[in-house]
């Protein structure tokens, strides 16, 4: 029986908030302050991804696969690395706490087999279909392309411990979740 057993990180290439397209796209969202919206599936729809029900986010690789986003890039061409919608420090920050939480949740390593970028896994690929999420990140705009993955997987470990050891809790807040510490 197939588990959930990977996560593929995304950048919607659309605005800070996420459209429909999205919500039935990937399993999270994260907008620009950092806030979660729950997609349209459930995790659990990706275990069977024969039946039409679940997030296509990862072509050839939704089985087993969750998907998360942010929403943010709209634009963007990896020569200009411009945009009007640039990933936040937030969002990522929130990604990656997100991260360790489901790796706690579903028991999911976090190492380059497991956690990568869309990018990450398009390379892997026979044939590379040109992903490019994520490949830059704004706010550290020096970070080497090959370094991202890393500094995401380094980043969601220090979370998940975190978050076993209850220093961070996921709270509803109206329609949608963040993280809190807890003191």
């Amino acid at each position: 029986m197939t588990s959930l057993n990977k996560i593929c990180l995304h950048w919607t290439a659309g605005n800070y908030n996420p459209c429909q397209q999205d919500l039935n796209s990937y399993h999270f969202l994260i907008d620009n302050n950092g806030k979660i919206y729950f997609g349209s599936h459930s995790p659990e729809d990706n275990l069977n991804c024969y039946d039409g029900n679940y997030a296509a986010h990862c072509g050839g690789g939704n089985t087993g696969c969750i998907g998360i986003s942010a929403c943010a890039m709209v634009g963007f061409t990896e020569k200009l690395k411009q945009t009007k919608c640039p990933l936040t420090q937030k969002q990522i920050e929130s990604m990656c706490c997100l991260v360790g939480y489901l790796s706690n949740k579903y028991g999911i390593l976090i190492t380059e087999n497991s956690v990568f970028t869309h990018y990450e896994f398009d390379r892997k690929r026979q044939k590379p279909q040109g992903k490019i999420d994520i490949i830059y990140l704004p706010f550290l705009p020096n970070l080497q392309l090959n370094r991202i993955g890393s500094y995401l997987r380094n980043k969601a470990e220090w979370y998940k411990k975190k978050i076993k050891d209850r220093k961070y809790k996921l709270e509803k807040k109206g329609n949608t979740y963040e993280f809190v510490s807890i003191v």
